[in-house]
């Protein structure tokens, strides 16, 4: 697998709109080992809720923590006494009024279960920041993720079509993460590699993003794209101009940045890839 693709995509089946069975899925991932372009798929991503079912996987893990701060070391003791390989960990900054002390305690609580041993310190931490716009309060949370040297998680779509970032937010997200030379994943919403309008998985009809998008307006600010030609390349519909591009683009370089995203679906983006010609049928 290119660099560019390895492990691009993370297996959430078992999140919306898919909702896939937890050890369905399970097996389903496990599986894909022996399949042509398996080195697309990266973790397995579970809820810390699904880790006592999981026991005996072999499945690298992305945990996500459904509590708050202090529910961060909870998984890493659990994986450990289960014998599960814990890939990562990710929290979810819920306190709206506050989003900066809610980043300060996600800090500090991975501080001391790295202090106690209890995480790696090689351990990426993805802390997601909520859809609010980018506000003093939002910038602020932004810089003390990037100051504890934990990682950026952004949500691109939902049952909601409201949830999905117009390009010019999501570009101004991508450029507050570069800014901080944190690197980030998404998560929703980025089934196909391609933006377009149309079912977003909930029954509703919206916007979508594409990951091919986004990897390549990643590369564009990472070489110092404005906001608005950022923008411009998370908004363009034309897979043909966009593929083509892609094969000059160094894209793997823009992986250290936009590490993966979360897909309930695997199977449509490798299919998008190969339709594009950027990866081999097999």
């Amino acid at each position: 697998m290119e660099p560019a693709w390895a492990g691009l995509v993370d297996d959430a089946a078992v999140f919306p709109p898919g909702n896939a069975p937890l050890l369905e899925a399970a097996t389903a991932h496990e599986a894909r080992r022996e399949r042509p372009h398996a080195g697309l798929v990266g973790t397995f991503v579970v809820r810390d809720t699904d880790l006592p079912l999981l026991r005996g996987s072999a499945a690298r893990l992305s945990v996500v923590v459904t509590g708050g701060a202090g529910q961060v070391v909870g998984p890493a003791a659990l994986c450990a006494r289960l014998g599960l390989e814990l890939a990562g960990l990710e929290i979810a900054l819920r306190d709206l009024d506050d989003l900066p002390g809610n980043a300060r305690r996600v800090a500090a609580a991975v501080d001391a279960a790295r202090a106690d041993g209890a995480l790696d310190d090689e351990l990426p931490v993805y802390v997601e920041l909520p859809h609010v716009g980018v506000t003093a309060g939002w910038l602020a949370a932004a810089d003390l993720v990037a100051e504890q040297e934990l990682r950026l998680k952004f949500r691109t779509g939902g049952a909601d079509p409201e949830q999905v970032p117009a390009p010019p937010d999501l570009a101004r997200w991508i450029d507050a993460a570069l800014d901080r030379e944190t690197a980030f994943k998404c998560t929703a919403g980025l089934h196909h590699a391609v933006r377009h309008t149309g079912d977003n998985g909930f029954g509703e009809v919206a916007d979508q993003h594409g990951f091919l998008n986004v990897l390549l307006a990643t590369r564009r600010a990472f070489d110092g794209a404005g906001p608005d030609e950022v923008a411009a390349t998370l908004d363009e519909r034309d897979g043909a101009a966009l593929a083509a591009t892609a094969r000059e683009a160094d894209l793997a370089g823009a992986r250290r940045w936009f590490t993966s995203f979360g897909s309930c679906s695997v199977t449509e983006p490798l299919d998008d890839l190969i339709a594009l010609g950027l990866l081999e049928d097999s």
